[in-house]
């Protein structure tokens, strides 16, 4: 079996697969780990200038592999998913994703921490976490309202509806749209032209791009506070039980 995250650097790019096709590359705790580490390694290697992060076999995530999280210890607060999260925030290089098919949960909230994202036509964003009984990860609940205002946050993180590629363009989330089979050449040659600039300069220019990420770190803490809660809620065992017998869930 394959490993469920590829890393390899290469041209002074450091690319990130998500590897698990049979599943959609729905996420575990160890590949949060996975990835963790790779950024670790990422901002400590000098000739590493940029991560690429990408799917395999069409898709981007599905998300949190929900079966996984509800081990005990999944969302503890120096576990592999909030240092997964920290790591990402944090970040001081650049950040690019190349998403296409499914980018569900943590396919899309972690969009927002990347510098430059570009989007198959076909992509199919959403963060059904109320649906499910979770609440936001990776400070989606502050970044979503400050990025598309405050209703049409209301409209993907209340109702859950899912938006395409154009949608995400137009609210500032994706960088580019290319067709489906492009997705991974774009991707790379973004990561190739910041490559080839002056790296300082490039870490400096993020910086005052971000800003300060204090309130960002704060809410990212909070929310997995508040999501290790809901995984052991009356509403999550409801939402799954209902998946799973392809009916409405029933929240009494």
């Amino acid at each position: 079996m394959s490993d469920p995250i590829l890393v390899t650097v290469a041209d002074r790019i450091m690319e990130i697969r998500l590897n698990r096709p049979e599943k959609r590359n729905a996420l575990t705790a160890a590949m949060y780990a996975a990835i963790a580490d790779a950024l670790d390694r990422a901002v400590a290697d000098d000739q590493v200038r940029a991560v690429l992060v990408l799917g395999s076999e069409g898709h981007f995530t599905a998300g949190n592999d929900l079966a996984d999280f509800q081990k005990p210890g999944a969302l503890d607060p120096d576990g592999p998913v909030v240092r997964f999260l920290r790591a990402l925030v944090a970040f001081p290089k650049v950040l690019i994703a190349g998403v296409q098919g499914s980018a569900v949960g943590i396919g899309t909230t972690m969009l927002f921490h990347c510098d430059l994202v570009v989007a198959g036509r076909g992509t199919r964003f959403a963060m059904p976490f109320v649906d499910l009984g979770l609440v936001p990860e990776a400070a989606s609940s502050l970044l979503v309202p400050a990025l598309i205002g405050r209703q049409r946050a209301a409209k993907h993180l209340l109702l859950c509806d899912p938006f395409g590629a154009d949608t995400a363009l137009a609210y500032g989330i994706a960088t580019e749209v290319v067709d489906d089979g492009e997705v991974e050449t774009a991707a790379r040659a973004l990561a190739l032209r910041i490559a080839a600039k002056a790296p300082t300069a490039v870490r400096q220019t993020k910086q005052l791009i971000i800003g300060d990420v204090a309130a960002i770190e704060r809410r990212v803490e909070e929310e997995a506070a508040l999501f290790a809660e809901r995984l052991i809620s009356p509403e999550i065992a409801e939402a799954i039980a209902a998946f799973y017998e392809k009916r409405p869930p029933r929240f009494e």
